[in-house]
């Protein structure tokens, strides 16, 4: 089920956000892992319209947009692989409009998903939104 996520669910959401993380983005010294986490639960969290997926009445996954674009998708690692973040990436291409998601270069299982479903690399950047060295791809369907 999908559900509009709040300020009360940030706990849980941080918590999926940096397993995930962990599981995914291999490339990410530990430092960086620490010094993004209160980024994300104190100010991205607030800049993006956020939405929850819920199965058995826990939060396995949530996806954050913004403008045309998906900002962030992240899947409980125990959850992964069940069709989750298909249903919340149409969602959003569906009833939200969004067009773009960067992605960084390095993870290349988040790359793959998303050209699964139909997006494209449009354009890359050399460095990320914080001016650090991951490239970014910067993706379109």
């Amino acid at each position: 089920m999908l559900q509009k996520a709040s300020k009360i669910d940030f706990p849980i959401l941080i918590d999926i956000w940096e397993r995930t993380v962990r599981a995914t983005h291999d490339f990410l010294p530990e430092e960086e892992i620490d010094n993004l986490k209160p980024l994300i639960l104190h100010e991205y969290f607030l800049h993006v319209l956020l939405h929850k997926y819920i199965q058995d009445g826990q939060i396995v996954g949530f996806i954050g947009t913004s403008s045309n674009n998906i900002e962030m998708l992240l899947i409980d690692p125990d959850f992964r692989s069940q069709g989750i973040g298909r249903v919340l990436t149409h969602f959003a291409i569906k009833e939200l409009n969004i067009k773009h998601v960067d992605v960084n270069e390095q993870n290349l299982q988040a790359l793959g998903f998303y050209k699964k479903l139909g997006f494209n690399v449009a354009k890359r950047s050399e460095l990320d939104g914080q001016g650090k060295p991951y490239p970014i791809l910067h993706l379109k369907i």
